[in-house]
């Protein structure tokens, strides 16, 4: 769970900054901050699957 919300937030930030240097709108960073945080929350589920199927 940690794993997945910790990455989900780095990738919201990521995003931002993204539309920051395209020289975008606040929209546009809200935007970019759903879509980065969306794809890098599910790899961070893939992530915390694997953790979980290898430690237990």
């Amino acid at each position: 769970m940690v794993v997945i919300l910790g990455m989900a937030i780095l990738g919201a930030i990521l995003g931002v900054m993204t539309a920051r240097k395209r020289n975008g709108t606040g929209a546009d960073m809200a935007q970019y901050a759903a879509g980065y945080g969306i794809a890098f929350a599910l790899v961070g589920l893939v992530l915390s699957l694997i953790l979980i199927r290898f430690v237990v």
